[in-house]
């Protein structure tokens, strides 16, 4: 039998081979794979150069926002696993080294294709709490208070262990205490941190600050500093019980206790029979087509899969698209985006609770439907066409593909950064704030001025609707090409989509398509944000000149990717963030 228990050496390894993929030029026997990728061309004054170079390796390669994540998921695949096993290995390694985003205290998504052609996807989003009740969060003045983000009532039933568990269970090959040992030697013995994480708890310290997690991650009432030890004690005997006992630990047993108590601390509703109850959902893909490529697409009660490929739908009714960085083609994404965004807010959510249309909105005859009103010398505006939704914009994916081809997609998420900020004691993680993603006044603008649907009320045991985007991209040939995801709230879908358009339709190499600036439309706010930089000012002129109100930002949603070119894979973290790709 073989241990659970790996060696630090074989860590140790796995990260200096992620050093080495980091760095190493381009070869010439590297090139992509046939259609030959075409060199990108940005506005002047991007801040991202083309032709910068991928990790690559031969055989197998992760990319996520945690380089000792992917590490530890190499470790897993260069010990025999699958990239299932490297999968749930990563989920469980981002815990203690991405606490932002990465959790046992939250859910996620996943969707796998396995070299054998069978293709399959895991709903493990977070529940509402039985006690939950449809205007829990409206005060007497019908303003929606402050609990929906913060603290024990904005949590709901997380679904990270049960889902990633189940997988294994079903696709993996190791025991969970095998492919759950990187991750508990991480949160055991510690690991050195990174400006990553520093800079993700100085941004969320006046919220950190709150709870008890302040004593671990913010040292002196400051965010611990690149290069100091973080050693998390408490998790470590968290992930040995779950490793140990299975997520029964979690659900009923001693990790179970730890969080009800943490609830019965801060008021919150989450009860052992909630943790009991919980279950994820396998489903069936979305398979959808753009020009001759087949995607595998997350369906509700995510809305990732569905917008994504109405988007995509609208968009291949056009027999090419305009140049990359025109007026011309950031006004037809935004056209596209804001009706699929608007379908998204009115027609989808749980499942198990509405109706969803999902053969019509992923019809081709329904995207030449919204194609007949999109105006391509003028923005349409919103009220003309209905509203979107608001969601939490800290979630963290990632994209793994093994040496016998079979890949995986995962995004996961606490919702806002650091989740709700509470920290639960005598378990070490932080819990999500879910509950925000419901509409907690259907039909009325909350307080961004955006519109949420009666399909997404809250209700005992439905599931929030989410953004997530876990993708896996097939080339005209059935092979695979792109295992691909981001983190963002409503700009993972965007995002997601725009890094397959550049792949696919501007023939970018993978890491151009990464740097490419982005757009982002979600019908309200009515605005076309962009990144700063990204668009030439005629551009800009020509766009505000058709109707388009300008926003830009610094940078727009968090990517992780792997793609499959010539003689192996290139995997590419996000360059707006911190991340790493590794392989062997």
């Amino acid at each position: 039998m073989r241990s659970a228990v790996l060696s630090r050496a074989a860590l140790v390894a796995a990260a200096t081979a992620l050093a080495a993929c980091r760095v190493a030029p381009p070869a010439p026997e590297r090139a992509p794979a046939i259609p030959e990728r075409r060199a990108a061309a940005y506005p002047a004054g991007w801040r991202f150069a083309t032709g910068a170079p991928a990790a690559f390796a031969e055989r197998a390669m992760i990319a996520s926002n945690a380089p000792l994540a992917s590490a530890a998921g190499v470790e897993i695949l260069r010990r025999g696993g699958n990239a299932v096993d490297a999968a749930v290995a990563v989920g469980f390694a981002l815990v203690p080294t991405w606490p932002a985003a990465g959790n046992i205290g939250g859910g996620g998504y996943m969707v796998i294709r396995m070299a054998d052609g069978r293709t399959a996807a895991l709903d493990y989003r977070e529940v509402a709490p039985l006690a939950a009740t449809r205007d829990m969060y409206v005060d007497a003045n019908g303003d929606v208070t402050e609990e929906s983000v913060v603290g024990h009532r904005s949590v709901g039933v997380p679904g990270a262990v049960a889902g990633m568990a189940e997988a294994l269970a079903k696709y993996g090959t190791m025991s969970l205490a095998e492919v759950m040992a990187p991750a508990i030697r991480l949160a055991e013995e510690g690991f050195v941190a990174d400006s990553g994480l520093h800079r993700s708890l100085g941004g969320s310290a006046g919220l950190i600050a709150r709870f008890a997690g302040a004593g671990l991650f913010l040292p002196g009432g400051r965010a611990l500093e690149p290069g100091a030890r973080l050693v998390q004690p408490e998790l470590a005997r968290t992930l040995r019980a779950i490793a140990s006992k299975g997520p029964a630990a979690f659900y009923r047993g001693e990790v179970a206790d730890t969080l009800v108590a943490e609830m019965r601390r801060g008021g919150g509703i989450i009860t052992k029979e909630d943790l009991a109850r919980y279950r994820p959902e396998w489903r069936e893909p979305i398979r959808s087509t753009y020009r001759g490529h087949t995607l595998l697409a997350m369906p509700p009660s995510s809305s990732g899969g569905v917008t994504m490929t109405e988007t995509l739908n609208v968009l291949e009714t056009y027999d090419s698209l305009p140049a990359f960085g025109s007026a011309a083609y950031a006004h037809l994404l935004a056209s596209a985006y804001q009706r699929a965004f608007i379908d998204r807010n009115a027609k989808l959510g749980d499942p198990a609770f509405v109706k969803v249309p999902l053969a019509e909105l992923t019809s081709k005859a329904y995207a030449r439907t919204l194609r007949a009103t999109i105006d391509p010398a003028r923005a349409t505006p919103t009220a003309e066409l209905g509203g979107a939704m608001r969601e939490g914009m800290n979630t963290t994916h990632y994209s793994v593909v093994d040496a016998r081809g079979n890949a995986v997609a995962t995004t996961t998420t606490l919702n806002n950064s650091f989740g709700s900020g509470v920290w639960v004691q005598g378990g070490g993680y932080f819990l999500n704030d879910e509950m925000d993603d419901f509409a907690a006044r259907p039909g009325k603008p909350n307080m961004f001025g955006l519109v949420q649907g009666e399909q997404n009320a809250i209700a005992p045991g439905k599931r929030m609707l989410s953004a997530m985007s876990p993708t896996i991209v097939l080339d005209p040939a059935g092979q695979l090409l792109l295992v691909v995801g981001a983190a963002g709230g409503p700009t993972i879908i965007t995002g997601t989509s725009q890094v397959i358009l550049n792949v696919v339709d501007h023939r970018m190499s993978l890491a151009d398509a990464m740097r490419a600036p982005r757009v982002h439309h979600q019908a309200l706010p009515d605005s076309l944000t962009y990144e700063e930089g990204g668009l030439s000012p005629a551009a800009m002129d020509s766009l505000r000149a058709m109707g388009h109100a300008l926003r830009p930002v610094r940078a727009l949603v968090n990517v992780n990717a792997v793609m499959r070119v010539k003689g192996g894979y290139e995997g590419v973290s996000e360059p707006r963030a911190s991340g790493g790709a590794a392989g062997y």
